[in-house]
């Protein structure tokens, strides 16, 4: 698609782009990308303290529920980041877009190659970490990475379609940012669906599994990340989909307001 092959044609022009977000996110910053890790970790010991010592639910006893939570929580805080964040990224870029013609699908693509880094810092982290705790993933945990890109394709396109939409219905991104905290629960980030008091609720738990693109996705990365094993073909299947799909409808949508864009923001 030309709407994606831009970011090669015009790599220099998104390299700019790109310094100048991860510039904004961590200037006056200390401890820089380390904050990266901050989110997480501190999400990680609040629904540890509820669902393994206030709440003790089965699943929140069982072990390494931390870095159970963790594999979750880095897949859902990239994704949930990259698209609130570019949903009103050309209404940010405003100046921009209307004093220069080029191609402005790099601006949400950029927000999102921002996010990316810190995405990236916590993939590595938990590689490591889980390398060191839990043996059983030493032979499988390198899968993580291509089902991440995976994950990354779902958030690229949704992002510039959200984006596009936002310039003309300035909804979007109100919308949006009340729909995440609702996908949130109703993706198993907390959770894992096998656990017996969830799968027994079996219309719901196949609804959470294949209703949500993002749940097959979480699926197959703690599958190799935290179980040591290799993910299911079928949420592979879905995976690779649902990222074409994304990728295609972020372009769909870009081409089709692309000439509205530098008049309405």
């Amino acid at each position: 698609m030309t709407v994606y092959g831009d970011l090669i044609r015009y790599r220099e022009l998104f390299g700019n782009l790109f310094r100048r977000d991860v510039q904004a996110k961590y200037r006056g910053s200390l401890l820089g990308v380390a904050w990266t890790l901050a989110n997480p970790v501190l999400l990680m010991a609040v629904y540890l303290l509820v669902f393994s010592v206030l709440w003790h639910t089965p699943f929140g006893t069982e072990g390494h529920y931390a870095l159970f939570l963790l594999v979750g929580l880095s897949a859902w805080i990239f994704f949930s980041t990259s698209v609130q964040s570019a949903s009103r990224s050309m209404l940010d870029n405003a100046n921009l877009i209307r004093k220069t013609r080029f191609p402005r699908q790099l601006v949400p693509l950029s927000i999102v190659a921002t996010h990316l880094v810190s995405f990236a810092v916590m993939l590595v982290g938990l590689l490591a970490l889980n390398f060191a705790l839990l043996p059983r993933v030493r032979a499988t945990e390198w899968l993580a990475i291509p089902i991440a890109a995976g994950v990354v394709a779902i958030a690229s396109g949704l992002a510039l379609a959200i984006a596009s939409l936002d310039v003309l219905f300035r909804d979007i991104e109100f919308l949006v940012a009340a729909l995440l905290l609702p996908l949130f629960f109703l993706t198993p980030v907390l959770y894992p669906l096998s656990s017996p008091d969830i799968s027994k609720h079996h219309k719901v738990v196949e609804i959470i599994h294949w209703g949500n693109p993002l749940s097959p996705a979480i699926q197959a990365l703690r599958a190799p990340l935290f179980y040591g094993d290799l993910p299911r073909v079928s949420d592979v299947i879905y995976l690779v989909v649902a990222s074409i799909v994304a990728l295609a409808l972020g372009a769909f949508v870009f081409t089709r307001v692309d000439d509205q864009i530098a008049v309405e923001v």
